[in-house]
């Protein structure tokens, strides 16, 4: 029979409900040491994502070390260390004793935890249940009667509800529900893209192309919503356009690897208006004069002025302001880097 430690039951059933529950990232994991600490009353605890783009474990939250110790745990060399000790690898907890090595042979606990008081600790790595690795839960206390074999026994039981409560796709799969319709799509974080679970890629969203450079800036300006329409050649076909959204998660700023997704869905309802007349609307919304439009299409100022009227009426808008910020909230527009593709 397997023995829990006291309260195994009351913490499983907080963390199941910290996992379904709302707040950022930030405060989900500091909700679940707060939770483990009725387990093992630990004197710091860490919680990391692991960053591939800088290679790092970045913390989410990170209690009672000191800084020389927070900076060796932002490290490489940390993240070398756990990816040697079989972390990234392997979902059983393993307190200090339970290590293949020696304690002394562990640069971070002979160099930085032992120094600073610790006596044992306890460490596991953080996976989705489609295997991905998220990352590390580690505490470590000041007496070596804890954590017992007990708790480490649960807390690597509960190691994937732990993960699934931090995992940045959560809000993610969230945030992309509100384009119902979208076809393909790509995580963002920097100047890196990844796959979303569920969606295909698009060469649209190739890394380098320029639809995705546009979204990429406007995930690094801050943009929290907002969508564009972009030219796309279909089955020999030319002037089809995709609809383009880009959608940043502001309720998880604090965590390292989402900053936005990109999606691709149909273009929706285009108001009549033509490719030309959405490159100019595309032009107007960056604040652009007829006479610069004319010069950048290489086209007389007259024509111009014909597209904007047809503009304003189709948009029923009095003015091109109006119809500026009409076009912004439909997305019904071509950003002026992408009017040679």
């Amino acid at each position: 029979m397997v023995e829990f430690p006291p309260g195994a039951f009351e913490v499983a059933v907080e963390l199941g409900e910290i996992a379904s529950g709302q707040g950022d990232l930030r405060q989900r994991a500091d909700a679940v040491l707060g939770s483990l600490g009725r387990l093992v009353p630990f004197q710091a605890a860490v919680i990391n994502l692991f960053d591939p783009e800088r290679g790092v474990q970045a913390p989410i939250v990170c209690r009672g070390y000191d800084d020389a110790t927070c900076g060796y745990i932002t490290s490489r060399a940390n993240t070398d260390e756990i990816e040697l000790l079989g972390f990234t690898r392997s979902h059983s907890a393993m307190r200090l004793v339970d290590l293949p090595v020696p304690r002394h042979q562990v640069r971070g606990w002979a160099e930085y935890l032992e120094p600073a008081g610790f006596r044992e600790g306890l460490a596991v790595g953080l996976f989705t249940s489609d295997g991905r690795h998220l990352g590390l839960l580690g505490i470590n206390t000041d007496t070596a009667a804890h954590p017992t074999e007990a708790s480490r026994d649960l807390i690597g039981r509960l190691a994937p509800l732990i993960a699934s409560t931090i995992d940045p796709m959560r809000s993610i799969a969230r945030v992309t529900e509100i384009v119902g319709d979208a076809e393909a799509g790509v995580l963002v974080a920097g100047g890196d893209t990844r796959p979303l679970p569920g969606l295909p890629a698009h060469v649209l969203l190739r890394a380098g192309s320029d639809v995705l450079g546009v979204a990429v800036e406007r995930v690094a300006n801050g943009y929290a919503y907002g969508s564009f329409l972009a030219p796309f050649t279909a089955d020999g076909v030319p002037h089809v356009h995709v609809r383009i959204t880009v959608l940043a998660d502001p309720r998880d700023p604090s965590h390292p690897l989402s900053t936005g997704v990109v999606l691709l869905s149909p273009p929706g309802e285009l108001y009549g208006l033509t490719p030309r007349e959405l490159q100019v609307l595309g032009l107007i919304v960056e604040g652009w004069p007829n006479l610069r439009i004319a010069d950048a299409l290489s086209v007389t100022r007259r024509t111009v002025n014909a597209h904007v009227e047809h503009i304003l009426t189709k948009l029923g808008a009095a003015t091109r302001t109006l119809a500026a910020a009409r076009s912004i909230r439909l997305g019904l527009y071509v950003p002026r880097p992408l009017h040679n593709t």
